[in-house]
């Protein structure tokens, strides 16, 4: 229910902003075509989530995790990897099902693994939406994304990895038996779409990816829409904003503490898809961005949703505990990313 009323109301904004703006700029806003093409990829990197999650390989994920011991670490550092191969979304409906199952630090584990989904999803254009956005809007190679974005991720990689080691509850129940796996043609897919939107393969081969999604499991494409149309409502309501708005943003830093501070309150794709038109500083408006994903419930889509699969759940006094451990652990990940800012970019 959060993250249905987090989508509807981005997206009255988005409607409303446009038929606002829509008649002072005196035109009708346009796509440009590299907009298509990220409403296109984002579309098929849902779908092709959408058949692994319907498979139940992140279930199965999940299972291997519960064996043996180090619990903790290998939830939260393997909730940290999951996001940056597959979004952040998909991260957590694996992750969170696995830490409510526990008797002992719960409520700890899942306040971590929310940072851990945001901090991992970090390390590639298809970890968030954000990223796959601004990765097209500047033409960004593989190479200048990867070095822009390690020390980030590589940051809360360390300062989780050192954080869980304090978290190990006893093991679950022994797991089921049997390999994590899913069919090629689903593999294929979605190594394809990652080629695709690393521009390593040209976008007409994801038509290949679509004809085996189409032809594996076609209830793939019964994605969020929703968020698709809100995306689609924000290109052009930034189309009409970058002709009305004679503001250009070129200080790096200015662009960070921006990007930043919008996300708190905006969301940080709203954030991303408004500022980027407005400044040729990509790294700072990368950083900033994914940093400002920290902080407020409505900083990033996949604090609203985690909030939601843990306290549905939880009451009483772990209910309490969490939302206290939760606003700490946002409030030191948002510090720890303006002090990894601080570190290399200053």
């Amino acid at each position: 229910m959060g993250r249905l009323f987090f989508r509807e109301a981005f997206l009255f904004l988005a409607v409303l902003g446009l038929v606002l703006t829509t008649p002072l700029r005196g035109a009708w806003p346009r796509f440009s075509p590299d907009e298509l093409e990220v409403l296109y990829l984002l579309w098929l990197l849902f779908a092709a989530t959408k058949v692994l999650e319907r498979e139940g390989v992140f279930e199965a994920l999940a299972r291997r995790l519960e064996a043996g011991t180090a619990l903790g670490p290998k939830l939260v550092l393997g909730t940290f990897l999951l996001a940056a191969l597959v979004t952040n979304d998909a991260a957590l409906f694996a992750a969170m099902p696995l830490v409510l199952a526990l008797r002992q630090k719960r409520v700890e584990l899942a306040a971590l693994v929310i940072v851990a989904t945001n901090a991992g999803s970090t390390l590639t254009p298809f970890g968030n939406p954000q990223n796959l956005y601004l990765y097209w809007y500047y033409n960004l190679s593989p190479t200048a994304f990867f070095a822009a974005m390690l020390p980030l991720a590589g940051g809360f990689f360390l300062a989780l990895a050192a954080t869980a080691l304090f978290l190990s509850p006893p093991p679950l129940a022994p797991p089921e038996e049997g390999r994590v796996s899913t069919s090629l043609p689903v593999l294929a897919a979605l190594f394809g779409v990652i080629l695709v939107i690393l521009r390593v393969l040209p976008l007409w081969t994801s038509v290949l990816a679509l004809f085996l999604l189409a032809l594996w499991d076609r209830k793939a494409f019964r994605v969020d829409y929703g968020l698709l149309l809100t995306f689609a409502a924000f290109f052009l309501l930034v189309d009409n904003l970058e002709t009305l708005l004679p503001a250009r943003f070129a200080h790096p830093h200015a662009v960070f503490a921006l990007s930043m501070g919008l996300s708190q309150v905006l969301s940080n794709v709203p954030a991303a898809i408004f500022l980027a038109p407005l400044t040729p500083s990509w790294k700072a408006l990368l950083w900033g961005v994914n940093v400002g994903g920290f902080g407020t419930p409505v900083a990033s889509m996949a604090n609203l949703i985690a909030l939601r699969l843990f306290l549905k759940d939880v009451g009483g006094t772990d209910r309490r505990r969490f939302l206290v451990l939760y606003a700490l652990t946002q409030a030191a990940a948002l510090v720890l990313g303006l002090g990894l800012y601080a570190l290399f970019h200053a």
